[in-house]
């Protein structure tokens, strides 16, 4: 039977179509069936208000459900690597629904069973909860949301697809002890560290999922005695921000810090690299590598007849470009107290030497004390201190 949200507004179709396009390219886990199964029984629609907000170059615009149904559905349903935006505050988005294909991959890394006790930390619209507590089974998902609001309405739509789910409100990056153990723990934002309190709320040999700041999303399983935590990268996938971070506390800047720390610092060495700037725009290789070395700065790179060029910032005090030369290489301008292009040739040499590894071929360790990267091996390969 067909479902009608108002007279012309097919959304059976709109998921159908969905649907298709995942399994056309393999993006249904098949270690996971119950995810599509889930996916179907519980559809994002039934979790989206009423209200999306698409950018439109210039500003974000709203897609009103009732004004627009095709719009509003064509963004939940229209790319499966888009996220539907579902809140804004002071102009910038504050909540999303996550695009299917990034949900349906992290709910497959959970290696989630029948029975097992879940903490969700990000319950947003409450979706990805409804589909881990249809697997995991009544009361056994709690989601943690730092916005009260959210929370309210999360908890209600969860409600009304007939699911027993604890929706509480509270700050994300200390987990919530009162249900611990978890065996499972999976958080729908991105964090630049993983909290020691979501390591210390899982059971020995349970399994953290989490979007992280550098592009990628992380599967870690707790070690028997408790005390760390560890795993690969599974892909790649950004995500919004804890918002309970202090934006100045780590991570990499935004592009648009770009003019206004070249605003206030003028040119102050210049040369030349025979190495091609391109390279950099492979997030799945080089791109992730630079990101894991300097994990505090920026590389926005784009390409004109001439080739691709680069511009980097600490979103402090230096900046650099590289211009592609038509010949091939770049010219370097460079200002601010940091060399940021020779910091960028050193972590680029670094990768070479120890083989160019790939996005899965990096991984995160958490010990109370310390966190960091690795890469190729959790105990021999080469090491990068989180900040």
């Amino acid at each position: 039977m067909t479902t009608v949200g108002r007279p012309g507004l097919d959304l059976d179709r709109y998921r159908a179509r969905l649907d298709e396009v995942m399994a056309a390219r393999g993006a249904w886990p098949e270690r996971s069936p119950w995810i599509r199964e889930a996916v179907a029984a519980l559809p994002r629609d039934r979790f989206a208000p009423a209200l999306l907000w698409r950018w439109d170059g210039h500003r974000w615009a709203a897609l009103d459900r009732a004004a627009d149904p095709d719009g509003w559905a064509g963004e939940l349903y229209g790319d499966p690597d888009t996220a539907a935006i579902t809140q804004l505050t002071g102009d910038l988005p504050t909540s999303s629904l996550s695009c299917q294909a990034v949900v349906a991959d992290m709910a497959d890394c959970l290696l989630l069973e029948p029975g097992q006790r879940v903490l969700e930390l990000g319950a947003g619209a409450g979706w990805n909860a409804a589909l881990l507590a249809h697997h995991a089974g009544p009361g056994k998902v709690t989601s943690v949301e730092v916005d009260p609001r959210l929370a309210a309405t999360a908890a209600d739509r969860i409600r009304a697809a007939g699911l027993d789910v604890s929706v509480v409100t509270g700050d994300g990056d200390t987990g919530w002890p009162a249900g611990a153990p978890y065996e499972r723990v999976i958080a729908t934002y991105a964090v630049e560290r993983v909290p020691w309190a979501w390591v210390e709320q899982t059971a020995p040999g349970g399994r953290i999922v989490t979007p992280w700041g550098r592009l990628g999303h992380v599967a870690l399983t707790v070690a028997d005695d408790g005390r760390s935590a560890s795993g690969w990268i599974q892909g790649l996938g950004q995500f919004m921000a804890t918002r309970t971070a202090d934006p100045a506390a780590g991570g990499s800047p935004g592009p648009a810090a770009f003019a206004a720390v070249r605003s206030h610092h003028e040119p102050e060495h210049h040369g030349e690299t025979d190495r091609d700037p391109a390279a950099l725009a492979d997030w799945w290789r080089l791109g992730f590598a630079i990101r894991v070395a300097l994990p505090d700065t920026a590389v926005t790179c784009a390409t004109d007849a001439d080739g691709t060029s680069a511009w980097l910032t600490d979103g402090r005090s230096s900046w650099a470009t590289l211009s592609a030369r038509p010949d091939g290489g770049a010219w370097v301008l460079e200002g601010g107290p940091r060399r940021l292009a020779t910091e960028l040739e050193d972590a680029w040499t670094q990768w070479e030497r120890i083989g160019s590894p790939g996005v899965y071929d990096y991984g995160i360790t958490v010990t109370a004390a310390s966190q960091y990267t690795w890469a190729n091996d959790p105990h021999t390969g080469p090491r990068w201190p989180t900040p």
